[in-house]
């Protein structure tokens, strides 16, 4: 089965940067699109970003212009960086990734900014 790895969350202060990385792996069909969600405590899960597979990306307006989501289809990847996090952004954000018959979601990677 298809398997969504993310790496890169970890503690940062205010202003600081992370790089957010999902890799796939097994049973993959080629994803149409890709994305990161995020989940803070006691708040919904939301859309921070996505990215087709013909490149084009949405963002959140809280994250727009500080966050860049990119993709490599060769590799089956997303990456979100993200620069001049504020304390807001501290979440658990979730790998997603979508194909003609399935949506899979990753465990999660926890962000936290300290102010």
């Amino acid at each position: 089965q298809v398997q969504l790895v993310e790496s890169g969350g970890g503690l940062v202060q205010a202003g600081g940067s992370l790089r957010l990385s999902c890799a796939a792996s097994g049973m993959i069909f080629s994803f149409n699109a890709m994305g990161w969600y995020r989940q803070a405590p006691g708040k919904q899960r939301e859309l921070v970003a996505k990215i087709t597979k013909g490149g084009t990306t949405t963002y959140a307006d809280s994250v727009k212009g500080r966050f860049t989501i990119s993709g490599d289809n060769a590799k089956n990847t997303v990456y979100l960086q993200m620069n001049s996090l504020k304390p807001e952004d501290t979440a658990v954000y979730y790998c997603n990734a979508v194909n003609s018959f399935y949506a899979y979601w990753g465990q999660g990677t926890q962000v936290t900014v300290s102010s």
